[in-house]
């Protein structure tokens, strides 16, 4: 029995997707059923029950009659904890549906596409899809704690919440804490505010198994919090609890992180997420338009992949754009649509450069461009020369290094100019109206 059920595993395993084998097909068991005539498998929960026998039902059906023989032998599924035809046991708890949106522990919704079965792998992300699925399905694992850094728009929060969605629907039970570090950061000054902060503590400390942490990098600077969430990633990580980070940094390139925090992110097991290439942007549309039911013709798609490339919310952008056109005028999706959707899109990627950057902030602050990257540290050169760097990170392509060394500075100081801003454009009225300036002016039709 056993020798048989192995063997058909082995050839299912060369006929599926090593994510899907993984992710559906491993944790399935199977054994002789009341008659001759029929096998039992058993699935974790009802949703691994629902997806195996709808996507993988056919070909698992052909390789138990192939290797066992037995062109008249039926199969039965069922959860476990309870027998194929009997009510759930009284114990047993009724997992949520993927579509319903789920409700962590702690923390934020999860969005209900935000699955592994939503997400496209390709060259790009596979070790991150890999890695995430890997830590989600183990309880026990050597490697307790993930970090995930990528740009804005490329699948990290997909990632982190799919991770979330796995554990909930195979272990219902799990405490799964699922937020961005503004929101740690902001629960623990209200903590102290209101006296609460050992309740806070035990929250975390005690109460967590799982720890979904968002955007980490917006600890930068914030030494009490860092200090705070050290203590409580130390607790949790020799617990064996499962934790997982995201950022669009590395941990090394986070300026002001204290040492011990940065050290607890760089024991984690580190994958990056680059953009998609031409072939995984295509099964990303081609996905989406399945999700949403539109019907894109293949050259729209493959004019949309080959014009949208900087991320996965531009490429979203171009569909939903297209789709919507063609809805409100009432004509057909073609490509002279699809053009005069993305015109829209990539025209101001385009015409935005470093140069151009450099020499509208210098007027709005009267300072030469020779002065806004010179070496000079002087007060009324600071704040320009932060606010183009952020522009220049914010409304052109260009890879950070090459923007520190457009303005004649490492990485890191382009990285905490950025920061800079980002942080005065919530405590500084003035820098608000500043950035509202240029982003006016770098709208479409401005320049």
């Amino acid at each position: 029995m056993e020798k048989g059920w192995k063997e058909i595993r082995t050839a299912l395993k060369k006929r599926v997707e090593a994510h899907s084998y993984r992710m559906w097909i491993e944790p399935l068991e199977a054994s002789p059923g009341g008659e001759d005539a029929e096998w039992v498998i058993t699935c974790p929960n009802a949703f691994s029950r629902k997806r195996v026998q709808e996507h993988f039902g056919a070909v698992i059906a052909a390789e138990f009659q192939r290797i066992l023989g037995r062109a008249d032998l039926q199969i039965a599924y069922q959860v476990a904890g309870r027998s194929n035809g009997q009510k759930l046991d009284p114990g047993f708890i009724q997992l949520p549906l993927p579509s319903e949106t789920i409700r962590p522990h702690n923390g934020r919704f999860l969005r209900r596409d935000f699955t592994f079965d939503q997400f496209v792998v390709g060259s790009s992300n596979d070790f991150a899809y890999s890695a995430s699925l890997s830590l989600a399905s183990r309880r026990e694992s050597q490697q307790s704690a993930l970090f995930l850094f990528a740009g804005t728009g490329l699948g990290k929060s997909h990632l982190s919440q799919a991770i979330g969605h796995h554990i909930l629907n195979q272990n219902p039970d799990e405490r799964v804490y699922y937020m961005t570090a503004e929101d740690f950061s902001n629960e623990m000054v209200q903590a102290y505010r209101y006296d609460t902060i050992d309740k806070f503590k035990s929250k975390y400390r005690d109460h967590c198994d799982v720890l979904l942490l968002e955007d980490v990098h917006v600890l930068a600077g914030k030494e009490r919090t860092q200090i705070e969430l050290a203590m409580t990633l130390d607790t949790l990580s020799e617990s064996g609890k499962r934790i997982i980070f995201s950022s669009c940094h590395r941990p090394s390139e986070i300026p002001k992180i204290h040492d011990k925090l940065r050290s607890r992110f760089s024991s984690s097991l580190i994958s990056a997420i680059d953009p998609p290439n031409y072939r995984t942007r295509v099964r990303i549309l081609q996905r989406k338009s399945e999700l949403l039911g539109y019907r894109i013709p293949l050259t729209v798609v493959d004019y949309l992949a080959a014009e949208l490339q900087d991320d996965i919310r531009q490429l979203e952008s171009g569909l939903n754009g297209v789709a919507a056109k063609s809805s409100l005028l009432g004509v057909p999706i073609d490509l002279l649509l699809a053009e005069s959707v993305v015109k829209h899109i990539v025209s101001q990627r385009k015409k935005i450069t470093l140069e151009l950057i450099k020499k509208m902030t210098c007027k709005y602050y009267n300072v030469a461009v020779e002065d806004l990257v010179s070496r000079s540290r002087k007060q009324n050169l600071v704040r320009p020369r932060q606010m183009a760097i952020y522009l220049s990170r914010r409304y052109t392509d260009a890879p950070l290094q090459s923007i520190g060394k457009a303005f004649n500075r490492y990485h890191a100081t382009a990285l905490h100019s950025i920061h800079s801003i980002e942080k005065a454009i919530k405590s500084d009225g003035s820098v608000r109206q500043q950035v509202e300036f240029f982003r006016q002016k770098l709208e479409p039709g401005k320049l």
